[in-house]
């Protein structure tokens, strides 16, 4: 019998357990793959900030699925049709960008919910569903659905409490680049403002019962998040590792790889 897939994400977040992960924008199952076998607990699929289309998605997941990284995904916006499209081909766990309010959180959450809980539309054979083999999906696809909103900017982080109070929020992630040019320090998330006000945000989604999250692009930076609370974490993104170490490979040839007697 083949059953409905468990969110292996959403209850190691329950269960308060640090979470790794890595993000991904290059559209390329082929990169999808290969990171997904690392070892990182969690990927990020991102099509808001990435040539990403929901069509492209799907390869790229069903080569993801072949590591032990759970896979999460960013819809371009929080719109209802975008993420019925991200459920269909088979995302359990959502990360939703620019959330302001907790009507917009609350929105995000009836999006991902089959009636009477949400609004989601009823398709019976998706990658889902394992193209409606697994007969108990409908049964089981509202509770296993991980809803990850992220706060961007000041005003939204001035309603965090509010944010993270919205039933079926799981957990509340922090964009750090986002949030420090909306607190005037467009490119410098490093700023001490931004990197107080990213310290206390830790504590007040704690203190309201949600996983706090964050992106990293440093590994002492994501450690030092996860030291003050975080529990998903992002360490890298895959453009910036590949690029980061092509460059410094460059460095190293052309420091040591001039003429020999």
């Amino acid at each position: 019998m083949i059953e409905a897939p468990v969110n292996r994400f959403k209850a190691r977040l329950a269960a308060g357990e640090t979470q790794w992960g890595v993000w991904n924008s290059l559209a390329s199952p082929v990169a999808a793959e290969a990171l997904s076998l690392v070892g990182f607990d969690w990927m990020l699929f991102d099509t808001e900030h990435s040539p990403v289309e929901v069509a492209s998605l799907q390869p790229i997941l069903q080569a993801a699925a072949t590591g032990s990284a759970a896979a999460v995904a960013r819809p371009a916006w929080n719109d209802k049709v975008l993420i019925k499209k991200l459920l269909d081909i088979g995302v359990q766990t959502l990360l939703v960008p620019f959330v302001e309010t907790p009507e917009e959180a609350a929105a995000a959450v009836r999006a991902t919910r089959y009636p009477p809980e949400g609004i989601r539309g009823v398709a019976g054979s998706t990658r889902a569903s394992r193209y409606g083999m697994a007969t108990d999906y409908l049964k089981k696809a509202n509770e296993q659905i991980c809803v990850l909103v992220q706060i961007e900017t000041a005003d939204a982080l001035a309603r965090l409490e509010e944010i993270a109070a919205v039933d079926g929020v799981d957990g509340v992630f922090i964009g750090p680049s986002d949030l420090s040019a909306s607190m005037g320090h467009l490119g410098n998330p490093g700023a001490p403002e931004v990197q107080d006000a990213i310290r206390a945000a830790a504590g007040r989604i704690a203190a309201a019962g949600k996983v706090p999250g964050i992106l990293a692009t440093r590994a002492q930076d994501a450690t030092r998040y996860r030291n003050w609370g975080y529990r998903f974490v992002a360490g890298g993104v895959d453009t910036g590792l590949l690029v980061g170490a092509a460059r410094s490979l460059l460095a190293s040839l052309a420091e040591n790889g001039g003429d020999e007697a």
